[in-house]
């Protein structure tokens, strides 16, 4: 069952990740067909607490009420990465993992959940930007850096910000069905059910040499991206045997020839589904995929998502629909 919601609160909490729990779970929507919630605020550090963006709020709930959730929810909070949380608090999040509680992280509220041990053999997720720090401080999580969200036993944890919408109407959609989740979002004007993963979210830069050796190949690469040059030609356009060609470029660059050449391509075909109207077959072919069936499988892979749903996504509002 779904019915009673408490969300802690930590100094600095960010607005928004906050409002996402109580705009779920925190409107009375019973009028218009759809389920009730006891929900509730409470906070981690005394009643009042300072936000994220300068004002403060009063939280109506201690940490008994905890006890008593069906869901209790972890929004994100200025330095969760860095600082020590009260024992008792995570004691309380424990607490509710046993008793068949479902536990909820928003961006960097998963640092809580790891901190109360939560995230150990689970699947769990984060915002793009703190996955490395989270799988470093908790290395017997299993980090997936490129979802919006993760639910494993009992701990549910989303990625950043909007992904906490995600994560809430999965949690609605499980327990209480999709006509409900439906519903809900519908009220929001979001949609019920996000496609793809952070990956599409996330400007990653190919990685340069560090040194000069493979500099001038990178550059003939760069300009040849319809041309699918072997290692043995690469190394010859560097004076090298195909051997200590593949040795250098990879401790230069940290990656193969052939996954540097395929990311340039995504990259490009990126910023011509962004910017420009050409079709999907004249992007495939620009980009140096050649046709858009093999652009559509690369791209989904590095990306997370299809040509067309991740131009709907970023796609220049000056530009024509067409």
């Amino acid at each position: 069952m779904l019915q009673n919601v408490a969300v802690v609160l930590f100094d600095g909490v960010h607005p928004f990740e906050l409002g996402v729990v109580c705009e779920v779970f925190g409107l009375d929507r019973t009028a218009e067909g759809l389920p009730g919630y006891d929900f509730a605020v409470v906070s981690a550090e005394g009643p009042r607490l300072r936000t994220h963006a300068g004002f403060d709020v009063v939280a109506s709930e201690d940490l008994d009420r905890l006890d008593e959730a069906d869901l209790v929810a972890v929004p994100s909070a200025d330095a969760l990465l860095v600082r020590e949380f009260p024992p008792d608090v995570l004691r309380a999040l424990q607490r509710a993992v046993e008793r068949g509680a479902t536990v909820l992280s928003v961006c960097s509220g998963v640092f809580v959940l790891g901190a109360a041990g939560l995230l150990d053999g689970r699947r769990c997720a984060g915002h793009w930007r703190h996955t490395d720090e989270l799988a470093a401080r908790f290395p017997a999580a299993r980090v997936e850096p490129d979802v919006l969200y993760v639910d494993d036993t009992g701990v549910v944890t989303s990625a950043g910000t909007a992904a906490g919408i995600d994560a809430c109407l999965h949690l609605v959609r499980k327990e209480q069905g999709t006509a409900v989740a439906n519903g809900i979002a519908r009220r929001m004007v979001v949609p019920p059910h996000r496609d793809g993963g952070q990956a599409q979210y996330v400007a990653r830069p190919l990685p340069r040499a560090t040194s000069d050796t493979v500099t001038g190949v990178l550059s003939w690469m760069e300009r040849h991206l319809d041309r699918d040059a072997t290692v043995e030609e690469l190394a010859a356009r560097a004076h090298m045997s195909p051997r200590t060609f593949a040795r250098r470029f990879q401790q230069e660059t940290g990656t193969t020839p052939y996954r540097w050449l395929l990311g340039q391509r995504v990259l490009l075909a990126r910023e011509l589904l962004e910017g420009t109207d050409a079709t999907v077959d004249s992007v495939a072919v620009r980009a140096g995929f050649g046709n858009a069936a093999t652009m559509r499988h690369h791209f989904s892979r590095w990306t997370g998502t299809t040509p067309q749903a991740y131009r709907r996504t970023f796609r220049s509002p000056d530009l024509p629909s067409g």
